[in-house]
């Protein structure tokens, strides 16, 4: 039977307020066989609002994974996988939010269906989110892309997915702690087909990604993928040594033709200033790759479920 099953697996977090109206969209969906939610360890009556809806329909296709805390949104999502590996013939990623439209999950099974083995949902507008966030994240796609050799990102490409059940086993199969989804799908390397969606304002509820939480994000996705950043301070290091060794030879040139002069203390703060500060960008960007190395081999689980609520 799993050959024949569609799921589509949702991550929850303070949803109370939208969480009924995300179920009774997508299951009233006839391309879907079964919908699996994650509470992420929400503080608000989520978790309640879903066990009504349960108690309500006891022949609903409905499945909750109940985290013990706030694992965040990637561990969740794995979390979903791990559960739907197996079970499923594919299994669709969307946010539970009601952002990511529940109405174009028929078109991305059609295209699974033609022999798509990853259907990747692309904003084709922007229209609800700020200036600012937008430049930003535009600025993220280019920065990354030119960074990353092994995979390019597309922009407006998040993680409202469908996978293939080769797919979600090969996602599954990659257990490190930090986390970046948007490039461990692509990495993969699976066939993927693009189609155009448009994300429309919440609804109900806050989104939990702060602009902080969002530049961490990001800079997971640059460093999960490229060491490039460590390499660059050595060019860096060796335009310093160079542009050193210049002056030194400008200092000695002018000495000898034009005597001995004092030096100016302005322009020895202005480079003892500058110098330490290249260095401790450097280090702070070493500290990241060893930060990540760090959480990485403690191989701690990326979750634990206290309690799965079946139909």
């Amino acid at each position: 039977m799993a050959s024949e099953q569609l799921w589509v697996v949702a991550a929850c977090f303070n949803e109370d307020t939208v969480i009924t109206r995300f179920i009774e969209q997508v299951l009233v969906l006839p391309e879907v066989n079964r919908l699996l939610l994650i509470d992420d360890g929400s503080s608000d009556a989520t978790v309640a609002v879903i066990r009504e809806w349960q108690r309500n329909h006891p022949a609903s296709d409905l499945t909750l994974l109940e985290l013990t805390r706030n694992f965040g949104k990637e561990a969740a999502m794995l979390a979903g996988l791990d559960y739907a590996n197996g079970r499923c013939a594919a299994a669709v990623l969307i946010d539970s939010d009601l952002q990511h439209p529940p109405e174009r999950i028929p078109a991305m099974v059609e295209a699974w269906r033609e022999g798509a083995e990853v259907v990747t949902a692309v904003r084709d507008d922007r229209d609800a989110e700020g200036r600012m966030k937008v430049a930003t994240a535009s600025w993220f796609y280019r920065v990354f892309n030119r960074l990353v050799d092994s995979i390019q990102l597309q922009e407006g490409a998040g993680d409202f997915r469908l996978l293939s059940a080769p797919a979600v086993e090969a996602v599954t199969q990659m257990r490190e702690a930090t986390r970046f989804s948007k490039g461990l799908m692509p990495w993969t390397g699976y066939s993927s087909v693009e189609i155009p969606y448009s994300r429309v304002a919440r609804t109900g509820g806050t989104t939990s990604w702060s602009s902080y939480k969002l530049w961490r994000y990001a800079l997971d996705g640059i460093f999960s993928f490229t060491v490039k950043p460590l390499k660059v301070w050595g060019v860096i290091g060796v335009l310093i040594s160079l542009l050193s060794f210049l002056y030194a030879a400008l200092i000695v040139m002018r000495t000898l033709f034009f005597g001995v002069d004092l030096a100016g203390y302005a322009s020895l703060i202005v480079a003892i200033l500058f110098l330490g500060g290249i260095q401790l960008i450097g280090i702070g960007v070493l500290g990241e790759y060893i930060g990540r190395i760090y959480i990485d081999v403690k191989r701690r689980p990326h979750y634990f479920i206290r309690a799965v609520h079946e139909p």
